[in-house]
């Protein structure tokens, strides 16, 4: 099949560099966001994310008339869905948060009125098991014109697969290219259909499966990733009560022939690892006792951090007692979610930056050298260099191993205090 239009709805960190790779090969891309400044800036062929070479390739897909950015979609060939599924705020039942599939439904919506028989659509969104099956629901409630394969299996006008990206930020034009693919069709002839639409770009293996696997696919590689940093994150506050350098105990197990314990941090965030596994949680909270006590120790692993923090100031205090906490400045390494990259969401250093600079009365200084400004949320912190904070401040904490970080000779002062959540020092 032909796709010589296709829409790519959703021009965030996995969207914007989907519908780039499609341009790249010239396929006419219309990518839709509801976000005017990301529409204006990348029809300006600029971007409004941080993503190694992806600038080039959208100003180069821009120029060449490829990429053009719009707020309502417009007839294709094939849609891609690529939009958030976060948790309904406020919204928890058992300790379990509850999933968000609106922004699905909001795309469903939009997208309804200009489909047109053959048409494919695919959900790239990570989503709870059943998540396509619902799209598919929505688009045939909004168009009882068209069949879809719920109705009328391969036979259906319209096709419709989930197809979850399996990416790394900062590598997500090289990955989206080489990394294999799983792809979940409805019906099989879905599955052989969204697999031609793939081949465009991709070189890796595109695996073939049912929309439902290929929904719990993702979820089962994030909850694997979440549950082997969960032991290592339990591991170092096992370690920290016991005088055990964390670091030298991991380095050293790792030298068994069988054993990889990753790195502890002060958490797990990001758009995948630190919500995916609650999609499984919440479908089958008697099931996933493992799953659960996962995310349970990664989640309250930026409570311990903030603890440990507040220990230090007052050990710090107790042994100046002239100083008053006021006068104490706590500097903080690092707010992305993850190493080198400027993205913030589900970000535990975020979130522990947050409440330092909410508790503690004297100044907090951040280094984050991946953004231009500080969030809303830290209005009241400081963003400097590294140096600046090293100097100024009395209690250090690293949460962040970005490269610009790392090899620094800087010199230590026993009169200060450094919590290093990372390994760096």
């Amino acid at each position: 099949m032909n796709f010589d239009t296709i829409c790519v709805v959703g021009l965030g960190y996995i969207g914007l560099p989907t519908a780039t790779m499609f341009a790249s090969r010239r396929k006419k891309v219309i990518g839709v966001d509801v976000n005017q400044h990301a529409v204006d800036t990348i029809n300006r062929g600029e971007i409004h994310i941080v993503e190694p070479a992806l600038d080039i390739a959208v100003h180069a897909a821009v120029k060449e008339g490829y990429l053009r950015a719009t707020t309502r979609p417009e007839p294709a060939d094939a849609f891609l869905v690529a939009v958030p599924t976060p948790f309904k705020k406020g919204q928890v039942e058992g300790g379990i948060p509850t999933p968000d599939l609106s922004y699905i439904q909001a795309a469903a919506d939009s997208i309804a009125p200009v489909l047109k028989k053959g048409d494919l659509v695919i959900l790239e969104s990570t989503s709870p098991v059943g998540a396509t099956e619902q799209m598919a629901a929505w688009l045939a409630e909004a168009r009882s014109d068209l069949t879809f394969p719920q109705q009328a299996g391969d036979n259906s006008d319209i096709r419709i697969a989930h197809c979850p990206e399996r990416v790394l930020p900062g590598h997500v034009m090289h990955e989206l290219i080489e990394n294999d693919r799983i792809i979940g069709g409805m019906t099989e002839r879905c599955a052989g259909i969204a697999r031609d639409l793939y081949a465009v770009f991709v070189r890796g293996e595109c695996l073939l499966t049912t929309a439902r696997t290929a929904e719990m696919a993702k979820l089962t590689e994030n909850a694997f990733r979440d549950t082997n940093i969960a032991f290592a994150n339990e591991l170092s506050i096992i370690c920290d009560k016991v005088d055990i350098d964390v670091w030298e105990l991991i380095r050293l197990a790792n030298r068994h022939p069988r054993v990889n314990i990753l790195q502890p941090g002060p958490g797990v965030g990001g758009h995948c690892i630190a919500v995916d596994p609650w999609f499984i949680v919440s479908e089958t909270p008697e099931e996933a006792r493992l799953i659960r006590t996962a995310r349970e120790v990664n989640d309250g692993k930026p409570e311990w951090v903030i603890n440990k923090i507040k220990l230090a100031v007052a050990e710090l205090l107790q042994a100046n007692p002239d100083k008053t906490a006021k006068e104490l400045t706590i500097a903080c390494y690092g707010v992305a979610f993850k190493p080198d990259i400027d993205d913030l969401r589900e970000s535990p250093a975020l979130e522990i930056v947050k409440n330092i600079m909410n508790d503690h009365p004297g100044n907090v200084l951040v280094v984050e050298p991946n953004i231009q400004s500080l969030p809303d949320v830290l209005n009241e912190a400081r963003k400097v260099d590294y140096e600046t904070a090293w100097e100024r401040a009395e209690v250090h904490v690293m949460l962040v191993d970005h490269k610009s970080f790392k090899g620094k000779e800087m010199n230590v002062s026993e009169k200060k205090v450094y919590i290093d959540l990372r390994g760096v020092w």
